[in-house]
């Protein structure tokens, strides 16, 4: 049997237990996940480990948050922002199938993937904030807060959701009942589009296509503001919504 058939049926394999498509943004769902699949089946292939594809991702989102805050804006440099960025996001997702297809992940690998998971959202935007103090020619010094504020409100949601399911977890366990918290389903579940497009404003995927706009710095700061904002919106929205679950359970 061939390397590219052994590929092919790992593919196949993670194509039958892929996470649930509610409640993700359309990129995530449409396309990290598959490309995520895509990478790893060849990394399974090759006989990489999790972790191997974990460090991977830290290594392409590092150069990529590097780059965006030394390298003077403009077509090339926000091209390499992106992709190193879409790169990352989608090897981010690659580690957690590929454990998968190994039987299943360790402790040690999902700390690992939380721990480069919150370094990654916390200095992107520290990244930003450098690059439009030295690059950019901001109407207002105030708009140095967008960045500031983006940061903290993304931080501020990965830790409110990572600790949400701990506690979703922690809960079933004490009830006997799977701790799984995110569960595989079939690929054709019926998943509401309408969802997917409507947080897409949250998604990580879209702040990687909009570093392209780096290339023009007046829209980009428009545009990464309004994403900001609508993060902003959906976090306090979504601690009232997990505060009562919480308090629910």
């Amino acid at each position: 049997m061939s390397t590219m058939e052994n590929r092919q049926q790992a593919v196949q394999r993670l194509a039958s237990a892929q996470k649930s498509a509610r409640g993700a943004g359309g990129y995530s769902r449409w396309v990290n996940r598959p490309v995520g699949r895509q990478l790893a089946a060849l990394a399974y292939v090759w006989g990489w480990t999790p972790n191997r594809v974990t460090a991977l991702s830290a290594l392409c989102s590092a150069a990529g948050i590097l780059v965006l805050a030394l390298v003077h804006p403009g077509i090339g440099m926000a091209v390499a922002v992106a992709v190193l960025l879409a790169l990352g996001y989608a090897l981010d997702s690659a580690d957690g199938q590929l454990a998968r297809l190994r039987g299943g992940g360790s402790a040690g690998g999902e700390w690992l993937d939380h721990v480069v998971d919150a370094v990654k959202v916390s200095s992107l935007h520290a990244a930003v904030l450098i690059s439009w103090y030295r690059f950019f020619d901001l109407p207002r010094e105030a708009l140095l807060l967008v960045p500031l504020v983006f940061g903290v409100v993304q931080a501020s949601s990965y830790f409110a959701l990572t600790l949400t399911d701990q506690l979703r977890r922690v809960t079933a366990a004490k009830a006997g009942q799977s701790a799984v918290a995110t569960p595989l389903v079939n690929p054709h579940e019926h998943a509401p589009v309408l969802a997917s497009l409507l947080v897409l404003p949250v998604d990580y995927g879209l702040l990687c296509v909009v570093m392209l706009l780096l290339a023009a710095p007046p829209v980009f700061v428009v545009v990464y503001t309004l994403v900001m904002l609508a993060n902003l919106a959906y976090f306090l929205l979504g601690c009232a919504r997990w505060y009562r679950e919480m308090s629910a359970l």
